[in-house]
């Protein structure tokens, strides 16, 4: 512990603190459909697919948005950034809280692509706080600058109670006086000393265009817009974000999309971090359909599992730190796997399916720790690009997760299909791991060569600390 508090006295403590909170209150906001779904349901009577494809929605518009923020943030004192988001996730619960009636579903799916804005702070958040931190430790700082994703907790203890006494839609304004803090926190101990290069404007203008064109196609994957009906239009819906996206950013920026590096690190993101965030969306829905629980009591449940996950990311980004990224990504990609598996051959009673989730979520969090160990030292000069890039990874795995669950149970009547497709996907990511191991952690562990020596000498040094 002492060891820990050293290293933090090296850098802003406060800027780290502020991240944490901007993150953690974003997180809080960008997860609100979660808990609340079971009433929502109720009282809009959605199909088990539409149930998946609302909770769904805000971790699209997080996944995409996070592409042209990180953009921005290279071109943006990343301060004024954070304060125009805390803004604009402030929106859904205002006129949530102010409108008269029970909203529509179309309207909720407009107001949950600005609540992704709050799941869209990873990729300011993060790097904000890494800038004022020494490379040697970034594991630690960026991790516990990313445990603000235990805002998931919030959403488990705070809001269903509220909603079961107050209504829903009073209960979402709870979450105001949180994004209050988090804005005075940035507004007065913030500081973003990373290196800013391109067009502010150029980048602010992508960011708003982006913003737009979710909302269009959110609505026209509802709608049947694009030609496309029902579950083909939810499932379309990320890649054509992506491309959107990708499309509007500088040339320069999209050089990064050519590295074989960046695939992987992007589907094992999508598998610890989707994971995480697509499951704390979800898992309310899924214990009150698998084991007929009350919804506060699935509340309670969510809180537990989301609070386990947060709390042992920043352990993950020490554990990398000590001994790689890559080696610690072998064990919790490992771990995933194994846990999706038991729920894609059996459904176990209520304790074991508790511990089997509690197990699932812990590989989740080392895991996010683990991966984004890796992203400074492989891309150096581009943090604020791959947060997220990589982010946005995350947000669509954590998209197609509900989605897929929500079919799953649509068209089969359980859910191991769902959990078989992203048991396949975590074993594809170990394999990939294990096979670019030694060339990466030339390196992802510097300091067993020097950067100057060719790539091969970096590589046989790497293999002899493996």
């Amino acid at each position: 512990m002492k060891q820990i508090i050293k290293h933090l006295q090296s850098g802003d403590w406060r800027a780290l603190i502020a991240s944490f909170l901007y993150f953690d209150t974003g997180f809080t906001v960008w997860l609100l459909y979660g808990p609340l779904a079971p009433f929502i349901v109720k009282d809009l009577a959605l199909a088990p697919a539409e149930q998946g494809f609302l909770v769904a929605v805000p971790l699209f518009s997080a996944a995409i948005l996070r592409v042209t923020l990180g953009n921005l943030y290279q071109a943006a004192d990343g301060r004024w950034i954070a304060l125009l988001g805390i803004v604009l996730s402030a929106l859904p619960p205002l006129v949530l809280v102010t409108l008269p009636g029970t909203p529509s579903l179309t309207l909720l799916l407009v107001l949950g692509v600005l609540l992704g804005m709050g799941g869209a702070s990873f990729a300011v958040a993060l790097p904000m706080a890494g800038s004022n931190y020494p490379p040697r430790i970034q594991g630690l700082v960026l991790g516990i600058a990313a445990a603000g994703n235990i805002g998931a907790v919030l959403d488990g203890l705070l809001f269903p109670p509220l909603a079961r006494h107050f209504g829903w839609e009073t209960a979402m304004g709870a979450a105001l006086p949180l994004l209050l803090l988090a804005g005075a926190a940035i507004f007065f101990w913030a500081r973003d000393s990373s290196p800013k290069s391109g067009s502010v404007r150029h980048a602010f203008a992508t960011f708003v265009a982006n913003l737009i064109a979710l909302v269009l196609l959110v609505l026209a994957a509802h709608d049947g817009w694009l030609g496309l009906q029902g579950k083909a239009a939810m499932l379309t819906l990320p890649l054509l974000g992506v491309l959107f996206a990708i499309a509007i950013l500088p040339a320069r920026y999209r050089e990064v999309l050519k590295e074989r590096d960046t695939w992987v690190i992007i589907l094992i993101y999508s598998i610890t971090f989707g994971g995480f965030v697509g499951m704390s969306a979800y898992v309310s829905l899924l214990l009150v359909n698998l084991y007929h629980l009350g919804v506060v009591e699935a509340g309670l449940f969510m809180a537990l599992l989301a609070f386990t996950g947060a709390m042992v990311r920043p352990l993950g980004g020490l554990v990398a730190d000590q001994v790689s990224g890559v080696r610690a990504l072998r064990w919790f990609l490992g771990g995933i796997a194994l846990a999706d598996l038991l729920f894609a051959l059996w459904t176990p009673p209520l304790a074991a399916g508790i511990a089997a989730l509690l197990a699932l979520y812990l590989c989740f969090g080392l895991g996010n720790g683990a991966t984004f160990q890796l992203v400074p030292h492989r891309w150096p000069g581009k943090t604020g690009l791959m947060t997220g890039l990589v982010g946005a990874a995350g947000g669509i795995g954590g998209f197609y997760l509900p989605v897929a669950m929500g079919i799953a149970k649509e068209s089969t009547g359980n859910y191991h299909a769902g959990f078989a497709i992203f048991a396949t996907m975590a074993t594809g990511a170990l394999v990939l791991v294990v096979v670019l191991r030694r060339q990466w952690l030339a390196w992802s562990l510097p300091e067993h060569a020097p950067t100057g020596q060719p790539a091969g000498a970096r590589q046989a040094a790497a293999a002899a600390a493996d």
